[in-house]
């Protein structure tokens, strides 16, 4: 779970009501700057702010901080001040390719030589494996780029680059003026300094440096951000001479400090404001938390809530509906897509006006279609969206809508619309994320047969607190999900049905991989080593207190090489039974992640405890919100640890079913409480200890090394990227599958 932080709304209102009181102290004035001529000697003459145009509230909070500070004729910076549109990410159709100006792919090693991680054994990780930059930081980069063309361009000998959430010291002026004097004083007269910084954030176990003088020193490296700095014509032209910038801006330049002459002054005299929240996506966090380098994690949770609701949008079949589903769910909606009709008590809320309804977008709800008129009384601002592509034509159906909705807000999505995300967001009056717009296959109208679920096909279970965002439905006594019928479509696409029994007599490589790495929630590094194969048992996975710099415990894990869509997964496991330990059985996947959880808590091996996690978008979808999910405890009857039982994951596009021995315990539909994840996933066993003692309890040392024991695993699924199992090394699994083949059939 997370550990507690400051309340950003706390710091916040801190932070400004400061910078209240700042405003009465009189204005400062520097040296350092004049204006182009006027100058006697070296000195800033121009300054650069970066900023977005849908931000014009930093560009004013800006504008008021060069006003406090004057030049040495007395007028203020905003007079020498040019404000330097940056790049949207958001303008962003696709994730942008390299070009002579960014490479967008680097490595862990890139980042572990700016910030070093002394805990961390480097030798166990895939150094050179490709990171690529989120276009956050992509745009981020490109916008200090054409900047510094700026600066080489002109006739300035220093600029002064600031992005648009910073604010001055309040020494600032007398601190730069003595910087100044000194880097001046220490460079070489026919020379002048390439990069000056005024604004860090030093690496976290210090960054190498020489000290010039009292108040400036010469970084090797280790020196974060790139928020307010100095840059002279000479140093624009040679970063200019550098590109292509290979990872995030303030990473690669740290890579050029042996060839730039980099200054920075002792103390930073710029920092970046404390009630202005970054917009930047960090590309890095993943493979820092899988080397142990991040130890908290936080609730991530999704913010953004849609001004402009409900939302209801029809058009023909195969004119994108279901991907217009899913963008309104990456916008924040809770979208109902591509039913028949809704579930009755919805409906009845829907068509009366009344509060308390589970949605606000519908798209592609065959029994809307009659109530258009309805709707548009009811709903009054309600926004009206109709996709259209050519070939398919409308039929009268949608005409008639579109004519009865007279003056009502409408928007017409075109397949073959270019910006889609452009389309949308203006009419909803919102901002696109990052995310490409997603690319989904129709679903078409699936039938939702009437009736409920009787609770008598469920051992009774407890929901404890969970995430809270769009993709959510909070409990409600009347909803139980949306049941539905898997049509054919849903089940047919770039797969292959594979058939699998493996009861680990040996290690199939090239069908599992044991991982060697970590995660924020885990106290342990996984291992290879804590995997034993034991002909007639299985695998047996144990977790070990030993020290391993970032972590003091060892853990065990098997996953999947293909991924999987859709089908029937079974382990047969004997959990482990230390308290602060979890023996899981899962799928899941990032970008977006998506998760389907069976674990066992080593304080409460009597227990089950089953779990999903959903994000929205296609595949490479940058969303990652919640570390709750929605857990259900059941009560198992019996004590996992004491025995082997068999544990399975039914997953389907309309329901997840798990059972144990083979009796349901569990049934969620979509919306029940979240969409059914449509994506592919990777397969996982493991036996970890974790930080949440709510979760299992505290880790008891005297108790490990603690064991699990995975008897064998059987897939009937959709493989994504299945291999062929035919190698000599897997001679034993193929026989066994054919001896099983029989089981595989029901």
């Amino acid at each position: 779970m997370n550990l507690a932080r400051p309340s950003q709304r706390v710091v916040s209102c801190a932070f400004q009501f400061w910078l209240t009181l700042r405003s009465l102290l009189p204005k400062q004035k520097c040296q350092t700057f004049s204006k182009l001529g006027a100058q006697k000697g070296p000195q800033i003459e121009k300054i650069y702010v970066i900023n977005l145009d849908r931000a014009p509230n930093r560009w004013s909070n800006m504008q008021q901080e060069l006003r406090r500070i004057l030049d040495s004729s007395g007028d203020e910076l905003l007079n020498l001040t040019d404000r330097h549109v940056a790049v949207d990410a958001n303008t962003f159709l696709v994730d942008p390719p390299k070009d002579a100006v960014i490479d967008p792919f680097y490595t862990l090693g890139d980042q572990l030589f700016v910030e070093p991680q002394p805990l961390v054994f480097p030798t166990n990780f895939e150094l050179n494996t490709p990171i690529r930059m989120s276009r956050a930081e992509i745009a981020v980069a490109r916008s200090h780029i054409k900047v510094w063309r700026q600066v080489a361009a002109s006739n300035h000998a220093y600029a002064l680059i600031l992005e648009d959430d910073v604010w001055f010291h309040n020494g600032f002026a007398k601190n730069l003026n003595q910087v100044w004097d000194e880097v001046l004083g220490e460079c070489d007269k026919r020379e002048k300094f390439d990069v000056l910084y005024l604004s860090y954030l030093e690496a976290k176990h210090g960054a190498p440096k020489a000290f010039l003088s009292n108040n400036v020193f010469r970084p090797l490296r280790g020196l974060w951000h790139l928020s307010g700095y100095i840059l002279s014509r000479e140093g624009a032209e040679k970063l200019l001479q550098m590109l292509p910038c290979r990872g995030p801006v303030d990473l690669w330049i740290n890579h050029q400090f042996a060839t730039l002459d980099v200054r920075a002054a002792n103390q930073p005299i710029v920092s970046q404001r404390r009630d202005v929240e970054s917009s930047n996506s960090y590309s890095i966090l993943p493979a820092l938390t899988t080397i142990g380098a991040i130890n908290s994690e936080a609730a991530s949770l999704f913010n953004i809530r849609p001004i402009e609701q409900p939302v209801f949008a029809f058009g023909p079949e195969g004119s994108g509906l279901s991907s217009l589903a899913m963008a309104l769910c990456m916008l924040g909606y809770r979208c109902c897509s591509d039913f028949d009709s809704l579930p009755t008590h919805e409906l009845e809320r829907l068509l009366q006006g009344r509060e308390g309804r589970v949605f606000n977008a519908y798209v592609n709800i065959g029994s809307l279609g009659s109530n258009v008129r309805e709707l548009q009384s009811l709903y009054p601002k309600a926004k009206f969206i109709f996709t259209a592509a050519k070939g398919i034509a409308s039929d009268d159906t949608f005409a008639s809508i579109a004519g009865e909705l007279n003056d009502a807000h409408i928007a017409v999505l075109h397949a073959e619309e270019h910006n889609k995300w452009q389309v949308i967001c203006e009419h909803l009056r919102c901002a696109p994320p990052t995310s490409s717009f997603p690319e989904v296959k129709d679903l078409g109208q699936r039938p939702t047969p009437l009736g409920t679920i009787g609770e008598d096909q469920f051992l009774k279970c407890k929901n404890p607190k969970q995430d809270k965002s769009p993709w959510i439905v909070e409990p409600r006594k009347w909803w139980q999900g949306i049941r539905s019928v898997v049509t054919e479509d849903e089940m047919v696409g770039d797969v292959k049905l594979v058939r699998i029994y493996d009861c680990f007599e040996s290690l199939a490589t090239r069908r599992w991989l044991l991982r060697n790495d970590t995660f924020t929630d885990n106290l342990a590094l996984f291992r290879s080593s804590n995997v034993e194969i034991k002909p007639g048992i299985g695998a047996v996975l144990s977790v070990r207190s030993e020290p391993l710099g970032v972590r003091d415990y060892s853990a065990a894990s098997i996953c999947s090489r293909d991924q999987y869509l859709f089908g029937k997964f079974e382990a047969t496991i004997q959990a482990s039974n230390v308290p602060g330990v979890v023996t899981g059985f899962f799928l899941h996947r990032n970008s977006p992640r998506q998760e389907i959880d069976i674990e066992i808590a080593g304080n409460r091996p009597d227990r089950l405890m089953v779990n999903v996690f959903y994000n929205p978008g296609s595949e490479g979808a940058n969303f990652d919100y919640g570390y709750r999910g929605t857990p259900s405890y059941i009560d198992l009857g019996f004590d996992a640890s004491k025995a082997s039982h068999c544990f399975a994951i039914e997953w389907s596009p309309c329901e997840i079913i798990w059972r144990v021995d083979g009796h349901l315990v569990h049934r969620r539909m979509i919306w029940g409480p979240t969409p059914i994840p449509h994506l592919p996933m990777t397969l996982h066993v493991n036996n970890w200890p974790t930080r949440s003692t709510q979760l299992a309890g505290r880790i008891n040392k005297r108790r490990l090394p603690g064991t699990a024991i995975l008897g064998s695993i059987v897939i009937k699924a959709n493989s994504v990227t299945s291999m062929p199992v035919s190698d000599a090394d897997d001679l034993l699994q193929t026989k066994a599958e054919l001896r099983h083949i029989g089981q595989l059939a029901r």
